[in-house]
């Protein structure tokens, strides 16, 4: 099966076709995708901005990532469900579009920009956690992070008004 009968199969399908044509479904799906997303890149934004010495400097960089991680992976999880239901109308016309695709390339290295904060960075955040000198790779994850998350926005956005 080619991908292009994959895409058509799931516009085609009950869910894709009812998203599509039904009245509200639309709309309501995109508003809860913007209210995810506005919650994701909103804590993920407090995080950074902690990083980078201009927010939050009374509070340690553990809690803050601790009392706000939880809520950043509900929101995620509301906005990739929520996201996926919206590809599901028009698939084909989604999957050729250019800006969303760079919407899902920085929304990729976002992800990798996290994962190496987490895995290397972060394993020694007990030694500078409540300190006004942040390494310069925890600055440079939370710089390279409010670039990606900003860029996953603007091409979002974009993406919507390019189909």
């Amino acid at each position: 099966m080619a991908l292009s009968d994959l895409l058509l199969g799931i516009e085609h399908s009950a869910l894709g076709t009812a998203i599509r044509e039904g009245a509200s479904w639309f709309p309501m799906l995109e508003s809860l995708h913007v209210i995810a997303l506005v919650s994701v890149v909103g804590s993920i934004v407090a995080v950074d901005l902690r990083l980078l010495g201009l927010a939050s400097r009374d509070q340690s960089v553990m809690r803050l990532t601790n009392d706000l991680l939880p809520w950043t992976w509900g929101a995620f999880v509301v906005a990739a469900i929520s996201g996926l239901l919206l590809f599901s109308s028009t698939p084909v016309r989604y999957f050729d579009n250019t800006e969303l695709r760079l919407k899902f390339f920085f929304m990729l290295l976002a992800g990798v920009n996290m994962m190496v904060f987490h895995f290397v960075t972060y394993k020694n955040v007990h030694t500078w956690d409540t300190s006004d000198a942040i390494p310069g790779s925890a600055r440079l994850a939370g710089g390279l992070s409010l670039a990606f998350w900003g860029l996953v926005i603007v091409f979002g956005r974009w993406a919507g008004f390019t189909l």
